[in-house]
């Protein structure tokens, strides 16, 4: 399956979809990442909460493919925001992993009422030179988190990884991160068990254009600029969610998808400005 590539902020690129790895862990969560790698993907997302870095490094091994070929990424986890502790997660997770270096590396998530995440950030910048991390972002960033570390480091995030599916289209967020040259990355993009398959914009476009719901909605992700990086322990399932650069949704069908959202639209309270994740 070819799959096109985004030019990020630094020059750059990454796969305009990914696969996630939470939460396959074990000898079946090795079975499942080979077997996405087998079918096309080539950025693979996890973090050391995920507890999985060493699977995904297994699976790189197991699939043959030359590691030139695969981006890799990983997340700082709260309880490593300290400037010296961010430094250290992201070796250990090199060497869980079995890497040289990760393509993509993030902050999983603010902490804001901790206020390390500036320290955080300034490690990636440093890792960034060193060579150890070839690409730095963050997650669930609200652009004031953006601006800050922006200021503090003279470097904005290329990547801002945030909850974004059809009950939660994140307008705002997009539109605040794209405005500073920030990709959109998004977790949970078909909505986990909220998923609006029977939703009628969304089984009208699958009907329309013979393919599944699943893949309305990633394209739809790929239409509005997002870089969606759905899980499936499936083969099958894998092989549909990453062929989605064969049709193209109208502009009303993407408009009537990004109408479905919601006040309430989050998975969980996971509002980046009071949500603690260590």
């Amino acid at each position: 399956m070819s799959v096109p590539t985004l030019t990020l902020g630094d020059g750059s690129t990454l796969p305009a979809i990914g696969f996630g790895t939470y939460p396959l862990t074990g000898a079946d969560g090795v079975t499942a990442i080979t077997a996405a790698l087998e079918n096309g993907y080539r950025l693979l997302d996890t973090a050391v909460n995920y507890e999985n870095e060493e699977e995904v490094g297994e699976a790189i091994r197991r699939s043959g493919i030359p590691r030139d070929e695969i981006q890799v990424a990983s997340k700082i986890p709260g309880r490593d925001h300290a400037y010296e502790d961010a430094i250290r997660s992201t070796r250990e997770s090199l060497e869980r992993l079995g890497l040289d270096y990760l393509d993509l590396h993030l902050i999983h998530w603010p902490n804001p009422s901790h206020d390390l995440y500036a320290d955080a950030w300034k490690a990636l910048v440093d890792l960034q030179a060193e060579g150890l991390v070839r690409t730095i972002g963050v997650c669930n960033f609200t652009a004031q988190h953006l601006d800050r570390v922006a200021d503090e480091s003279g470097v904005m995030p290329t990547i801002n990884q945030i909850e974004l599916h059809p009950y939660f289209p994140q307008v705002q967020m997009r539109e605040a991160n794209a405005s500073r040259g920030v990709q959109t990355q998004a977790w949970s993009p078909l909505g986990k068990r909220q998923a609006p398959f029977d939703e009628e914009p969304v089984a009208r476009a699958a009907e329309r254009h013979g393919v599944a719901p699943g893949q309305v909605i990633l394209r739809w992700h790929v239409q509005i600029g997002s870089l969606p990086i759905p899980k499936s322990a499936t083969p099958e399932r894998q092989r549909q969610n990453i062929d989605v650069f064969g049709f193209e949704l109208t502009p009303d069908e993407v408009a009537a998808i990004t109408a479905l959202g919601r006040r309430d639209g989050r998975l969980f309270g996971g509002d980046p400005d009071v949500h603690e994740e260590m």
